[in-house]
């Protein structure tokens, strides 16, 4: 998991000004993507994206990785080292938080490639005049490209190749 920030640039309209983030999840072994877009990114949204995931994923999901970010740990914080509400949810539901190493993004290599081709295929293009219709937008874009067709996965779409995992 990971967190993008859109570009201002895209954010047109009434909503100049406000900033938007999204939310990417990728599974490691269909390349099964889970987008969601967020106003602000903390623990919180941490935790209602954590919970949406597990709904919108049709396997269990045993391990999570991200960044040191604060909006997932405090481990790199000064200070109490109480959990995060990201933490405690994955607590909850039994799945287990792997942190990369602090400075190394390339350990998270897959979403933040993900990143750069959003970047290049979907925020290059895009207006979002508001929350919603940036949310709009992005499940379009998502759904897309779980139907894209990946080397990888000998051409199956990471949807398709998901479905075979089931």
């Amino acid at each position: 998991i990971d967190v993008k920030v859109v570009p201002t640039a895209c954010i047109v309209g009434d909503a100049t000004g406000k900033k938007f983030y999204q939310y990417t999840a990728i599974d490691e072994y269909s390349r099964f993507r889970y987008l969601e877009a967020f106003e602000e990114h903390s623990s919180y949204s941490s935790a209602v994206f954590v919970e949406h995931l597990i709904k919108a994923f049709k396997f269990p999901i045993k391990c999570i990785q991200t960044d040191n970010g604060m909006e997932f740990t405090k481990k790199l914080s000064v200070g109490k080292q109480t959990p995060t509400m990201f933490e405690r949810a994955l607590q909850r539901h039994g799945i287990h938080h792997k942190l990369i190493r602090p400075f190394t993004p390339r350990h998270n290599g897959k979403v933040e490639r993900s990143h750069r081709e959003d970047q290049k295929r979907f925020y290059s293009c895009c207006s979002f005049y508001s929350l919603n219709d940036f949310a709009k937008q992005l499940a379009v874009h998502n759904r897309r490209s779980n139907n894209f067709p990946m080397r990888p996965l000998n051409y199956c779409s990471p949807s398709q190749f998901a479905v075979q995992y089931v």
